[in-house]
C-alpha cells in the first residue's frame, strides 16, 4: 500500500522512516496498536505526561508523522512558554502533535500519539489519524489518562475503561451509567473509530482528587500496567515505579505532616471500606450510602477541574522544530 505524504496541509508523514519500519501494511495484514495522550484535557495526576515521557526516555523512537498546529491550535489559549533574557526573547517552546515509532522491551513496534490536544478541526483530524490507522495495518488503538477521584492513596487504585465493542473490555467492571461529560479528541477519535469497525479503548485512572494536579507516578505505573494486559508490550513499567518510587513517598510524607490532609484522608478510607465491603470491587467515585451523582454533577466536577488547570505548567514532551517552513 502505497502511503501518502501529506493530508491537505494538516499531517506530514515521513515516508522514508514509515518504509524503512516496515509500516507499508498490505490488506488484512496485522500492524502495530497505537496508543495515545494529548495534554490539554483533563489528565488528574499527569497520567498522560508522566506514562508517555516515560515511553519516550525508554524506547527507542522514530517520528513518523507531524501535524500542522498552526491548522488545529488556538495559540491564545494554550499559550506555550518563551524565554525572555535580560533584553530579549531567546527560545520558544513549539506546541505540536505528533505519531512516533517506538520498540518495547522486546523489540516490538508501537506507535504513540502524543502532543497538545488540538482545538479546532476536530472532524478532519480523525479522518487522517483513521486512514493513517488503516494505512500502517493499526489493530488496536489504546488512550490513557488520569480522572480526579474521592478516593484514598492508601486503598489500590482503580479505573474506568471503555471500549469500541463489548469484548474490549469484559473483563472490567463499571459503575457508571448513562452521563454526560465533556468532550475530548480523544473520546471522539474513540467514537469515530468504532463507527468505522476499528477497535479502539482507553483507560480512565482515578487519582486521589488531592493529588490531582501533581505528577502522581503510581496512577502511570497503573496505566501502563493495563495498557501491557491489553497489548501484550512489555513497557518498563517496573523501571517507572523504582524510578519515581522516591518522589512518591515524599508526597505522602508531606501529606501525613498535615492534620486537615490526614481527616480527608481518613474519611476517604471509610468510604471506600464500606463500598468494598458491599460490592467486592475498588475504585467507585460515589460514597455507598450516598446518592449516585448526576451527570451535570459529574460534568461540573471536570469542568471544575479543568477550571484549575494552568495552561503554562511544563511542557510534558520534547519540543520539534517547525517542519512547515
Amino acid at each position: 500500500m502505497k502511503i501518502k505524504r501529506t493530508f491537505t496541509g494538516m499531517a506530514r508523514v515521513n515516508r522514508t522512516a514509515v518504509e524503512r519500519l516496515g509500516l507499508t501494511a498490505e490488506p488484512g495484514a496485522s500492524g502495530p496498536v497505537m496508543l495515545h495522550t494529548l495534554k490539554g484535557f483533563v489528565d488528574a495526576g499527569a497520567v498522560g505526561h508522566v506514562a508517555a515521557k516515560h515511553l519516550l526516555d525508554n524506547c527507542e523512537t522514530h517520528r513518523i508523522v507531524t501535524f500542522n498546529t498552526d491548522m488545529i491550535l488556538d495559540y491564545r489559549s494554550k499559550r506555550s512558554l518563551m524565554t525572555f533574557e535580560t533584553d530579549r526573547y531567546t527560545e520558544y517552546e513549539q506546541p505540536f502533535m505528533v505519531i512516533d515509532h517506538l520498540r518495547d522491551a522486546e523489540g516490538t513496534a508501537f506507535l504513540l500519539l502524543h502532543g497538545m490536544e488540538p482545538d479546532l478541526q476536530w472532524e478532519r483530524l480523525i479522518v487522517i489519524i483513521r486512514q493513517l490507522i488503516e494505512q500502517f495495518g493499526v489493530t488496536l488503538t489504546v488512550g490513557f489518562h488520569g480522572l480526579p477521584m474521592g478516593v484514598p492513596h492508601t486503598r489500590p487504585l482503580g479505573l474506568t475503561a471503555h471500549g469500541t465493542r463489548p469484548g474490549l473490555t469484559e473483563d472490567y467492571t463499571s459503575f457508571f451509567g448513562k452521563v454526560k461529560v465533556p468532550s475530548s479528541l480523544s473520546a471522539l477519535m474513540e467514537l469515530r473509530l468504532g463507527e468505522a469497525g476499528l477497535d479502539a479503548m482507553g483507560f480512565a485512572v482515578h487519582i486521589p482528587h488531592y493529588f490531582a494536579q501533581m505528577e502522581y507516578a503510581p496512577g502511570a505505573v497503573f496505566a501502563l500496567q493495563h495498557v501491557e494486559r491489553v497489548t501484550g508490550l512489555d513497557l518498563r513499567t517496573e523501571r517507572l515505579a523504582v524510578e519515581r518510587s522516591e518522589e512518591t513517598s515524599e508526597l505522602e510524607r508531606q501529606l501525613r505532616k498535615n492534620d486537615d490532609a490526614v481527616a480527608v484522608v481518613t474519611a476517604l478510607e471509610q468510604q471506600f471500606d464500606r463500598f468494598t465491603a458491599q460490592v467486592g470491587t475498588p475504585g467507585r467515585l460515589i460514597d455507598a450510602d450516598g446518592p449516585i451523582p448526576t451527570a451535570d454533577e459529574l460534568a461540573a466536577e471536570f469542568e471544575r477541574f479543568l477550571a484549575q488547570q494552568d495552561g503554562n505548567q511544563g511542557e510534558a514532551f520534547p519540543t520539534v522544530g517547525d517542519p512547515w517552513q
